[in-house]
């Protein structure tokens, strides 16, 4: 910068004030700095500038799985909408692993980004993230950390009281099947599941599946699908209820390959229904009954949650910290 600033003429101050924001300086200034640029083809290092703020303009986005189209969706909306508040939203994934997580809050802290909003894994990443938010605002989403966390995601006891109802009227009541343990959302969608069988005097039946942690939910699904087809006995009903459709794409290939014909009446052998509508859910063999998560609507909340937590004038009290979404039944083929 000070290489720079006597290349052009003129002050660091002056040149600084103008990176920070072109039109605070004249415009005679300011052509000045623009001719300079181009001669020199200098660019400040965003990063550097960074760390010399109070502030930055850096927020720090954490995802689990960059090539779920569930966290693509919910990164662009959110990177969109950061872009127009003047911020750079830089995004990393924990593929699934605690050390990858914290490695990724290592980096924002010497980052100094000024706020974070992070899909986290399990319980045992909330240390980590606990001592982030004790220095910078964060927004949840997926799940949350806690019940007190700031957080935007699904209502889950909604979506899966929503799903669950449609089932048990339009045939058999469902069965369970669970996901594996990677975040809260495992806990929670068996606990609406129970409560949703509940509230309609019905005995829920949680299928036998591992315990597992892995993020690879189509083929966790079809193994142990596979598995349970082998032994008649092992459902008690005809319809399976999946705890999302990534799950449900495995049980209906691990259904076809066996044999069992997938969908809603008389001729078939087995309704399957999934949650959150996949964006392929629709174009599934055949297309899965589902509830939908709005994902742009999720990211916008998130990141509109976190600039106004930003905000010097934001009033903790007007804030709500937990915003929870209802869901739409989709009705397919399959269910």
């Amino acid at each position: 910068m000070e290489d720079f600033s006597e290349f052009a003429g003129l002050s660091r101050p002056t040149v600084s004030k103008y990176f920070n924001d072109p039109s605070s300086v004249r415009k005679k200034t300011r052509d000045v700095i623009e001719e300079a640029l181009k001669k020199s083809g200098f660019r400040p290092n965003i990063f550097a500038v960074n760390l010399n703020r109070r502030r930055s303009n850096i927020l720090g986005v954490v995802i689990p799985n960059s090539t779920d189209p569930f966290y693509m969706a919910l990164t662009r909306r959110i990177e969109l909408i950061a872009n127009e508040a003047g911020f750079l939203a830089f995004v990393l994934s924990s593929d699934g692993r605690k050390e990858m997580e914290d490695n990724a809050i290592r980096t924002f802290k010497s980052m100094n980004v000024a706020g974070a909003i992070i899909a986290p894994l399990g319980v045992g990443a909330r240390q980590t993230l606990e001592q982030l938010g004790q220095s910078i605002p964060l927004v949840y989403v997926d799940s949350p950390i806690d019940e007190t966390s700031a957080f935007v995601g699904t209502d889950n006891r909604q979506s899966f009281g929503l799903i669950v109802d449609y089932l048990c009227r339009s045939g058999e009541p469902p069965c369970y099947f669970g996901m594996p343990s990677v975040n809260t959302n495992a806990a929670t969608r068996l606990s609406a599941y129970r409560e949703a069988m509940a509230r309609l005097n019905v005995e829920p039946h949680i299928l036998p599946v591992a315990n597992a942690t892995t993020w690879d939910f189509e083929r966790f699904a079809f193994e142990e699908a596979s598995r349970l087809f082998e032994k008649p006995d092992a459902l008690a009903s005809r319809t399976i209820l999946c705890a999302n459709d990534r799950l449900a794409f495995g049980v209906i290939a691990a259904a076809w390959q066996r044999g069992l014909k997938v969908g809603h009446g008389a001729d078939y052998d087995l309704r399957v229904a999934g949650h959150d509508d996949h964006p392929l859910s629709q174009y599934a063999c055949p297309p899965i009954t589902t509830v939908a998560q709005n994902y742009n609507e999720i990211g916008r909340l998130a990141i509109e949650l976190l600039l106004r937590k930003l905000s010097d004038t934001e009033d903790p009290a007007s804030t709500k910290d937990q915003i929870l979404l209802k869901s739409d039944l989709m009705l397919r083929r399959s269910a």
